[in-house]
């Protein structure tokens, strides 16, 4: 069964003749004719009555046709959809975004797109950067603005930003004035984690446990606001990036001795198949590190 043998049944017998419908849609009436009887053997039954003057539809034929008018609109619906979608007048992105770069990274960016592409729309998704490299290899996602891992074999990454981790110390306590901090000023000191599937907490348990160093972990949260105010109040310390840290009240952000650097960037599933919207993303982003650049250079 073909999209034409539909159309051309749907004109004749819209039309109740097989000459106007040829003229109608600029075929030969042979070319109906052959198409209907082709389409009739197919379905095994008559769509015609072709014993009055005018063609009818048999009561079969009637009942096929109410199913064709609506295939055939959804498939008109369908090539207008994907039209808006080629000039990106629609589409949908989902986006995952760790809880500690949401409400510091985003936005900016998130704004501007939004003022170029008003027509897509932007979902957004609040996960570790270990939890959304997996839901990016499940296709759930389709960017993550993560914590780049080193080896990263099935995702496409486009790097932001570096930066450093940062200790978070009561301004007020005892080690705030400290230049820098080690794992083992911390070693007895309470600690206060990001959750499961955080990069940053994989990173730094990683660090102590090669330091031979327990962490006394005594509350852990995704909520970064509520992490720096637990260490304001005294609560414990915590390890954040220092473009979170810096700005904050009441906290100290210390380098780490040994200092450790991640790479921020977007990243996308290798293989995947890349919607225009999702194309339209991509290359914003590299519009914006661009001008970024291009900005610094002339400072």
């Amino acid at each position: 069964m073909e999209l034409r043998q539909l159309e051309y049944f749907q004109m004749a017998s819209r039309l109740k003749n097989i000459t106007r419908a040829a003229e109608r849609l600029r075929v030969s009436q042979p070319n109906i004719t052959v198409a209907i009887k082709k389409l009739e053997s197919e379905l095994g039954i008559q769509l015609f009555d072709r014993s009055q003057k005018q063609l009818s539809l048999t009561p079969e034929g009637a009942v096929f046709l109410e199913r064709v008018e609506v295939a055939l609109r959804n498939i008109q619906d369908a090539v207008l959809e994907i039209n808006d979608y080629k000039q990106l007048l629609k589409g949908t992105i989902k986006i995952g975004i760790p809880p500690m770069m949401g409400a510091y990274l985003f936005p900016e960016i998130f704004s501007s797109f939004q003022r170029r592409y008003p027509h897509l729309d932007v979902y957004l998704h609040e996960e570790g950067s270990v939890a959304i490299r997996e839901q990016l290899e499940r296709d759930e996602l389709d960017f993550g603005i993560i914590i780049i891992p080193e080896a990263a074999p099935n995702l496409q990454l486009l790097p932001m930003a570096r930066r450093q981790i940062v200790c978070c110390v009561p301004e007020h306590g005892d080690l705030a004035a400290r230049k820098a901090i080690t794992l083992q000023d911390v070693a007895d000191h309470n600690l206060i984690m990001l959750k499961e599937g955080s990069f940053l907490r994989q990173t730094m348990l990683q660090k102590m446990a090669a330091a031979d160093i327990t962490p006394n972990i005594v509350l852990e949260s995704n909520q970064v606001v509520t992490i720096m105010g637990l260490v304001a109040s005294g609560v414990g310390n915590a390890f954040l990036l220092d473009m979170i840290a810096s700005s904050a009240h009441g906290i100290r952000a210390l380098p780490l001795a040994n200092p450790v650097y991640v790479d921020v960037g977007l990243a996308w599933k290798r293989d995947r198949y890349i919607s225009n919207a999702a194309q339209s993303f991509i290359d914003f982003s590299k519009d914006i590190l661009r001008h970024r650049d291009d900005a610094s250079h002339t400072e």
